[in-house]
């Protein structure tokens, strides 16, 4: 339950003297419509106020307070037109403009004849200085209330600045003194404030210096922020290995069986990646491991092995994939990979319907069958597994820590291993798996020859075409990638179609169509007849990013690829070289070439190594457009700047680590204050799992 001293936090915004119903609609869909959500919004901006000696000396754009003289009133013809007051000083004229104007107002609070402070942006039309609705209008008297820097906020249509400035002030003075969670040597350390006065500071800087990212009070409320995820991570991390898990216990009979009948020897970092998760499947805690892997790594089969030594201590494996088309995919690898063993695979997905699905679910029932590999339709009520012992997790960054727990809570509470579709970042990789074990597949299997990335102008793509001759005289298949065009799937299919069309003139029936406009088995049709060599040409959108799987494929054209970002790019070129063949990855660009554009193109040139590219991915575009801001995976921060804030997060992860572990039911002074914490930035997750036992 929410402690007593955040009710305050949690009161809607209405309660402000001054805010009313409108307002508060207003101020919840621009930043929320609690106390805690306008207090925790950090302005988006700065206003600084140039005090100026006269008129003459104001510069277009410029906020500038004048103390000036009300020479006359000008009203508009109309209530359309604007209305107008020139002012003066004895260095020239300005003319302060107002539209939708109350006139009896205007008269009241600038008498002409009389002298007013004013302040707003100075603006010159036709040699005429111009202030469009002044901030403020004051009496001289009064003119040391014009603040010299102001905070600007989000806003949404009709929620003026000042209003939410109004709403932050009242916000701040019902937020209460909250005992302090964080540890005093840490504080004494960095020179932070308390909370209370860090918020202060936060909407009242008194300096550019104190509004910036990196002031004080910022990087103390953004380590609070760090700090409430990464203590209900190490919570979530303890509460795991603190429940009892099942021993699977084997004497690796099967494992030997994949291996004996695997086409290739395992490298060393599948042996040692698998070695961890064998480990964890032997020990009598919960596995909650993640398997990071580079593109053409070898995932699945460290997945095989797993499964092998899962099914061989008695128990059923459940592969959950993000795509249909996935789905099948890890069908048909784990059936190869693991009918040396006798093992049964199968996959059931949205499109098995009547007595097919009504037989899968029967044998799953009865465990006939031991790996099922599925969507997340896996896990509904209805599928009832017979001895679920481990659940794998493909999740191309979708499946987020409270899902993580709600399976690992379904029936005989499985183990869990979660495996990333590409290298993350690891400032990523703490903020969204920080309740796992990480193990990483660093090692390309042997013989597959490093691909040829090559950077070529679009207008040199007759010259490219020509070349796909050659590629399929040799018996080669080729993948030719479109872009997304602003994220509209209706214009990515007709760049696709466009090109297809063009090729089709070609090559004829050689050339392929894929996109994400096709029905599940038309996508699934087609990924099959492309990898069975119908199709020497694949025409494709970034559906192909995983899941097809044609190992006969030496050749990737990405076009438009300085619209992609570098974790997708190496996605994409992942689809080649996976033989023993030279493969090509031609990056097709419409310049002239941005800063950015030209570095990721580089980096693809120079290195195919994912973790390498997923640190300078994180680098060139920062946390808030990595991976997408609406995927699940990655958690949405108000207070703290990832990218700036990074060194910030090494420390929180090991701070929450320590004190989930020293003190695991946070009864302690520090611990019942960062309940305080949990509750505040809704990070109670924690809570509800040590409640929980």
């Amino acid at each position: 339950m929410r402690p007593d001293i955040l009710f305050p936090m949690f009161a809607d915004i209405s309660t402000v003297s001054g805010i009313g119903p409108r307002s508060a609609d207003l101020l919840d869909k621009a930043v929320g419509r609690r106390i805690r959500d306008v207090v925790l919004t950090p302005p988006s901006g700065l206003v600084e106020r140039i005090k100026l000696p006269a008129i003459s000396s104001a510069v277009d754009g410029d906020m500038v307070v004048l103390k000036v003289t009300i020479d006359k009133h000008s009203p508009g013809a109309t209530r359309r037109l604007p209305y107008r007051v020139f002012v003066s000083d004895d260095s020239g004229e300005l003319e302060l403009t107002f539209f939708h104007a109350h006139p009896d107002y205007l008269l009241r609070i600038l008498p002409p004849g009389g002298d007013v402070v004013i302040s707003g942006k100075i603006e010159h039309f036709r040699g005429q200085a111009q202030m469009t609705h002044p901030d403020y209008i004051l009496p001289v008297k009064d003119a040391g209330q014009i603040p010299q820097f102001e905070t600007l906020y989000p806003l949404t249509k009709g929620l003026s600045q000042k209003m939410a400035r109004k709403a932050v002030d009242g916000a701040l003075v019902k937020s209460p003194e909250l005992p302090e969670w964080q540890d005093p040597h840490l504080l004494a350390k960095n020179d932070w404030p308390s909370w209370r006065a860090a918020l202060q500071a936060l909407h009242a800087p008194a300096s550019k210096i104190e509004a910036s990212d990196d002031s004080l009070h910022r990087r103390r409320l953004a380590y609070d922020e760090l700090l409430a995820r990464q203590l209900a991570l190490a919570l979530s991390r303890e509460h795991s290995r603190r429940q009892d898990g099942r021993s699977f216990k084997a004497i690796g009979e099967y494992v030997k069986e994949v291996l004996d009948g695997a086409p290739f020897k395992p490298t060393g970092a599948q042996s040692r990646t698998f070695a961890e998760i064998q480990a964890d499947l032997s020990a009598d805690t919960r596995m909650a491991r993640l398997l990071q892997g580079d593109v053409g790594a070898g995932k699945t089969f460290v997945a095989a092995l797993a499964a092998a030594h899962v099914c061989e201590a008695g128990a059923q494996v459940a592969i959950m994939a993000p795509t249909e088309i996935l789905a099948r995919q890890h069908k048909i690898s784990l059936d190869a990979f693991l009918s040396p063993a006798n093992l049964v695979v199968e996959a059931l997905t949205g499109r098995d319907k009547g007595k097919q699905r009504q037989a899968i679910l029967s044998g799953l029932a009865d465990g006939h069958i031991d790996v099922l590999c599925g969507t997340h339709a896996l896990f509904q009520e209805h599928v009832e597994f017979n001895n679920l012992g481990l659940a794998i997790i493909d999740e191309q960054h979708r499946f987020g820590v409270r899902d993580r727990l709600r399976l690992s809570q379904k029936g005989s509470r499985p183990d869990i291993l979660v495996m990333t579709a590409t290298p993350i970042p690891r400032t990523l990789a703490l903020t969204s798996y920080g309740d796992m074990d990480i193990s990483r597949l660093d090692e390309k299997p042997a013989g597959r020859l490093p691909i040829d990335t090559r950077i070529v102008p679009v207008d040199k793509m007759h010259a490219v075409i020509d070349g796909l001759e050659r590629v399929l005289e040799k018996g080669e298949q080729v993948y030719w990638v479109c872009p997304l065009v602003e994220d509209s799937q209706i214009l990515d299919l007709a760049s696709a179609e466009e090109r297809f069309r063009h090729l089709t003139a070609r090559f004829g029936d050689r050339v392929g169509l894929l996109h994400g406009r096709m029905k599940a088995k038309e996508k699934e049709a087609m990924s099959e007849s492309f990898k069975r060599g119908q199709y020497d040409i694949l025409v494709a959108t970034t559906v192909i990013e995983v899941g097809v799987d044609a190992p006969g494929a030496t050749v990737m054209v990405i076009e438009h690829a300085e619209r992609f970002g570098l974790a997708q790019l190496h996605q994409l070129r992942g689809r080649v070289g996976r033989n023993d063949k030279q493969s090509t990855c031609i990056l097709l660009y419409k310049g002239p070439l941005g800063v950015s554009s030209k570095a990721r193109l580089n980096i693809m040139r120079e290195t195919e190594d994912g973790f390498v590219i997923a640190e300078e991915d994180w680098t060139l575009r920062g946390s808030g457009d990595l991976l997408g801001a609406r995927q699940s995976g990655l958690p949405a921060y108000k207070l703290a700047i990832l990218d700036k804030h990074k060194n910030l997060l090494e420390t929180a992860v090991t701070d929450a680590r320590l004190l989930a572990s020293t003190d695991r039911d946070l009864t302690t002074k520090r611990g019942q204050a960062a309940r305080v914490l949990l509750y505040l930035f809704e990070q109670d997750i924690g809570i509800k799992l040590m409640q929980s036992g």
